[in-house]
């Protein structure tokens, strides 16, 4: 498998899981060697569930976005 196949994979068994479950799939609801390959083909599972659409992807850290602000203000 392409490392693109090996992602596609991960993602349509998440989807599946997803359509299944009715609700996005937790870590438990894999056995440990499709657990295993999904994190290995996509990342830690968060990002997995991401890459799948099926969780939005967290916006960045109040605190980074005070930093940002921050600069921008002493910048003007």
């Amino acid at each position: 498998m392409t490392p693109e196949e090996k992602k596609n994979w991960a993602k349509e068994k998440l989807r599946k899981k997803r359509d299944e479950l009715g609700r996005p799939p937790k870590k438990e609801d894999f056995d440990g060697a499709t657990r295993s390959r999904i994190k290995a083909f996509l990342g830690p599972w968060h990002r997995a569930l991401e890459a799948a659409g099926l969780r939005e992807a967290k916006k960045a850290d109040k605190k980074e976005g005070a930093k940002e602000n921050s600069l921008e203000e002493t910048k003007k």
